[in-house]
């Protein structure tokens, strides 16, 4: 018998070696993948990633102040904030200079806003002072401290200066500080005065209404989750239509529509009095506050919450409940012990989807909530579009992100993210 063997590689059918050819398919299989999905890599790079990026780039960048005063930067060098005295001539020279170079570019209004952010009252001396700053002779019109503080008193304050060469730097910490209601003091952070203190306020209101909100939607929302998961299916999908009709109307619409339910001369409070429970004169207030807000929200963001859990409950297995009670168990035991805890993936999955969304939520707290009920999202949007701070709407994000990345990190140490289901 002859022993026949196969010494050196196993090679394909083209006489490369089997390993190498197997390899290069796979790769070519992957980048065939990679191809398929592309497009959707690209949308959410350029709608998702970079705008997040850029908005963790705006709450730290700082360059502003050193590019429209760099003398002035290198002059406050060596001068000490604590010493309580105003800088030496050279720096107020320096000033004079990059001030006229600044109003003759029109860059002079541009610091004065980013400074103002910081000390409110230094947007008023830079723009007075960049129009008259810009005639002078440089050369022939020293000294410039008396000159400079004749303009404007405000260049006799300390304050100033320490607020200049605080935020000289390319990049600040003061977003971050101003957005937890601290700020960059001589000695460093501190605690902002108690009437200047906002921003935890609203955070806090913000954790706390969304989460009633949630739970508001659980406790509306299981009913009718579980009557359209036990109804037959004709009547199943009629009221299936009913719960998705709030998604054909506009969501500016339904919020005005809540603004007239809900004022004291509204058709709740007419119903109410109509009906003897409760005195003309002593109508309810439910808007312009935080009830008003968890109200209209409830209502907008609960068939986010109903369709998770109907999906879940379509899939048990009715003989299960039929086992219980066969073995004795009463009608509530049933359903706590056997019942509810296999829709608990879809009560996770609703509650996260509500619990973001009313994070986020912006223009129904806006319209119905006042200035009582309404949230940390309100103020972001603030300062993106009105206030122009940009830097501090980022940093208001960005907090806002890393808060719900942690609960969502909490949530999934506590509860399990594979224990989350939508149908």
């Amino acid at each position: 018998m002859t022993d026949i063997s196969q010494s050196g590689p196993v090679l394909a059918a083209d006489g490369t070696p089997l390993k190498r050819s197997l390899a290069r398919a796979l790769r070519m299989q992957k980048l065939r993948a990679l191809m398929l999905i592309a497009p959707l890599l690209l949308f959410i790079l350029v709608t998702f990633i970079l705008p997040v990026a850029d908005m963790l780039f705006r709450s730290v960048e700082n360059r502003i102040v050193q590019d429209t005063l760099p003398q002035t930067v290198e002059a406050l060098a060596d001068w000490d904030p604590a010493s309580g005295q105003l800088p030496e001539e050279a720096v107020f020279a320096a000033m004079a200079a990059d001030l006229q170079i600044a109003a003759r570019a029109k860059t002079h209004t541009k610091v004065a806003k980013r400074l103002n952010y910081e000390n409110p009252g230094l947007s008023s001396v830079f723009r007075k002072s960049g129009r008259k700053v810009s005639k002078w002779d440089l050369a022939t019109d020293g000294p410039f401290r008396e000159k400079l503080i004749d303009i404007d008193k405000g260049w006799g304050d300390v304050e100033l200066w320490r607020t200049i060469k605080t935020y000289s730097g390319t990049v600040t910490s003061g977003y971050f500080l101003n957005a937890v209601d601290m700020q960059l003091g001589a000695d460093g952070p501190e605690i902002r005065p108690e009437n200047e203190r906002i921003y935890n306020t609203m955070l806090i209101r913000t954790m706390r209404m969304s989460l009633i909100i949630t739970f508001s939607c659980i406790l509306l929302g299981y009913p009718v989750a579980w009557i359209l998961a036990n109804l037959p299916a004709r009547k199943a999908n009629l009221l299936l239509i009913l719960v998705l009709l709030p998604f054909w109307t506009s969501l500016l619409v339904r919020t005005s529509a809540w603004k007239i339910l809900l004022q004291q001369q509204g058709v709740i409070n007419d119903t109410l009095v109509w009906i003897g429970l409760v005195d003309d004169a002593n109508r309810l207030v439910l808007i312009n506050n935080e009830l008003g807000t968890i109200i209209a929200m409830t209502h907008i963001l609960l068939p986010f919450m109903i369709l998770p859990m109907y999906s879940v409950m379509q899939t048990i297995n009715p003989s299960y409940l039929r086992a219980a009670k066969s073995l004795g168990a009463t009608d509530w035991t049933a359903f706590w012990r056997v019942y509810f805890p296999q829709t608990v993936p879809g009560i996770g999955a609703g509650s996260i989807l509500v619990f973001i969304l009313a994070v986020g939520y912006y223009i129904t707290p806006a319209l119905v909530g006042g200035t009582k009920g309404t949230f940390i999202s309100n103020l972001i949007a603030y300062h993106i579009s009105t206030s122009g701070n940009w830097g501090l709407g980022a940093a208001l994000g960005a907090i806002l992100l890393a808060v719900v990345l942690l609960l969502y990190w909490v949530y999934d140490k506590v509860v399990g993210i594979d224990n989350v289901k939508l149908g």
